[in-house]
């Protein structure tokens, strides 16, 4: 599965709300699952399995409890696929711009 020594980047869960103490105007896909936070910060035990109880220490310092679920956690986000009319959109922006320039 996977260990982690004290200090090593980590990813820690908590459930938020149960599916039963969510709001009544969420939508009903939303309303059926539980609100969970994920929070990623530096191992404070000596070692730790995933699934196990840790505690972590943020960026900002803060301490945080929780589940285990990830070790050396990544950023796998983007800003998805390129729109061709908003790539067109900025050349021609940029033209216009470059035109007023000389003006």
């Amino acid at each position: 599965m996977g260990s982690a020594v004290k200090g090593t980047w980590v990813e820690i869960e908590n459930q938020v709300l149960s599916a039963t103490e969510r709001a009544s105007q969420v939508p009903e896909d939303t309303k059926n699952t539980p609100l969970m936070m994920w929070t990623r910060g530096f191992l404070m035990e000596e070692s730790a399995e995933i699934g196990d109880d840790v505690s972590v220490r943020t960026f900002s310092g803060r301490i945080a409890r929780g589940k285990l679920v990830e070790i050396h956690p990544r950023f796998a986000h983007d800003f998805g696929n390129p729109v061709p009319e908003l790539l067109e959109t900025s050349v021609s922006l940029k033209e216009d711009f470059a035109n007023m320039q000389e003006v």
